[in-house]
Formats: structure tokens, C-alpha cells, sequence
């Protein structure tokens, strides 16, 4: 099982190191709750063996939705532009 070893974020994407040596570039855009955070939220994160987790965001990113190319699944974009 590939596991995630490291999360770092640049100012368009967020990068995810796993355990197999390979890093993915993936687009803050697929995930609007980590782009609408400040840049402290996002290091205030944890690793499980399956994926990425910010408890106070409340938003937990699989590894295999990540390597199968899937974006946020549960329409948060609408429910962020709500609560503004």
C-alpha cells in the first residue's frame, strides 16, 4: 500500500511525497477548502496510511482518489460560496 510521507503547497498546488518515492503535483483548485485556507491551516495537517487529514477543516484527501485523478467528491465548492 502507498502511504504519504509529506505534504508542502506552493502558491497553485499542493504536493504530496509517497511512500514508493513518487510525488504528485495536484491543483489547489480541485480542492477549494485547502485553497480558500490560510497558509497556517494547511500545515496544520495529518497522515494516516490511507491519506491526508485537517481536522480543523474538516477535510480528509485519499491517496488512491488523488492517484486515480479525482478532485473533491462532495460538492464543498457550492457549500464554500454559501457560507460566505
Amino acid at each position: 500500500m502507498v502511504k504519504p510521507t509529506d505534504v508542502r503547497f506552493d502558491a497553485d498546488k499542493f504536493w504530496v511525497d509517497l511512500s514508493d518515492g513518487r510525488t504528485l503535483g495536484i491543483p489547489l483548485s480541485w480542492f477549494p477548502i485547502l485553497a480558500e485556507a490560510t497558509p497556517d491551516q494547511r500545515r496544520r495537517f495529518y497522515l494516516s496510511t490511507r491519506g491526508l487529514h485537517w481536522e480543523e477543516l474538516d477535510e480528509d484527501i485519499s491517496v488512491e482518489g488523488l492517484l486515480a485523478g479525482r478532485g473533491d467528491m462532495t460538492n464543498r465548492r457550492r457549500k464554500v460560496a454559501a457560507a460566505e
